[in-house]
């Protein structure tokens, strides 16, 4: 053996050595963390979720805190003609047409808007997901049968089921997760069931058909891997969205109840003060811009670290 050739080998050795595997996870992970804008809106969201945790340590003014002296009082540092709130120490956001603090009523807001955005999703995103890998990998008539109990639901209008849960059971902040979930789910069930329809019909399902995997595990390991980057795009769409849906439902009253408040909620109020209030909309109109950009930046840097195709 020669000199070149025990080298040779040698190299080989060593190069095999330092071939270390690692999951498919950790490949996302380090994926999604290349990603500039989908880092920099984690970080943003990061931070707005923390002070809507920590809101009532970042103001001495409680949410709830009406004071008539100080009614639509603008910023201490608003560069206007507006009377600024001065008494009573420094409102950043000033005040609304109650006195009550705007900062703190803002980062209140971040807590209810985030938290329907989030379950609601999720409720969504639960059934749906279930729902539609179920009817597309099934087929047949079963398939036929789901999808039309999805169009009859479809029909029915959206704020009309809202309306009759909201009367038949007692209003509450999670009977509003429920019925905004309950309805988001439809269009998930319907991309789910597409994208079953094409994966199910590829070699690796049909070979794991042939050695006798069951049904369930087939749509555990093989389908949801393979439709996760289509539908991590749809839910980061999804929740500004049922963000918005609330603070619809908050402006025609059926949604969140005074002096708790929403983003949406705090837009309602603020449009209609916009010309001699204008702080009134711009600060909860800018948070919640800011969050829903941070969704999509997220969305998009998942899409991409999770697609199997972009590997």
């Amino acid at each position: 053996m020669t000199d070149t050739t025990a080298s040779s080998k040698a190299a080989m050795i060593l190069g095999a050595r330092d071939v270390v595997g690692r999951s498919l996870w950790i490949d996302a992970t380090r994926r999604m963390f290349a990603n500039r804008a989908a880092v920099v809106g984690i970080i943003i969201l990061s931070v707005i979720a923390l002070m809507a945790l920590v809101a009532p340590l970042l103001s001495p003014y409680p949410y709830n805190a009406i004071d008539y002296h100080l009614i639509s009082c603008a910023p201490f540092w608003w560069p206007s003609h507006h009377v600024p709130c001065i008494a009573g120490g420094a409102h950043w956001f000033g005040t609304d047409s109650l006195g009550r603090d705007l900062f703190i009523r803002v980062l209140f807001g971040a807590r209810v808007s985030l938290a329907v955005g989030l379950v609601a999703t999720f409720v969504s995103l639960f059934i749906g997901v279930s729902y539609g890998a179920i009817a597309g990998f099934v087929g047949g008539r079963v398939d036929e049968l789901m999808m039309r109990i999805v169009d009859v639901l479809y029909s029915l209008p959206f704020i009309f089921f809202v309306i009759i849960l909201m009367v038949v059971f007692e209003r509450s902040l999670w009977l509003l997760f429920l019925a905004i979930g309950a309805v988001e789910w439809l269009t998930m069930a319907r991309i789910v069931r597409g994208l079953t329809l094409s994966v199910k019909e590829t070699e690796f399902v049909e070979a794991a058909r042939a050695s006798g995997v069951r049904g369930p595990v087939i749509i555990l390991r093989h389908v949801l891997p393979n439709v996760i980057g289509p539908v991590v795009v749809y839910v980061t769409l999804t929740i500004p969205n049922v963000i918005l849906a609330e603070s619809f439902l908050s402006f025609l009253g059926l949604g969140v109840r005074e002096p708790l408040t929403s983003w949406g909620l705090l837009i309602a109020n603020g449009a209609y003060q916009m010309e001699t209030a204008p702080w009134l909309l711009i600060f909860p109109s800018m948070f919640m811009a800011v969050t829903l950009f941070c969704f999509n930046f997220i969305g998009d840097g998942l899409r991409d670290a999770l697609d199997p195709k972009d590997r």
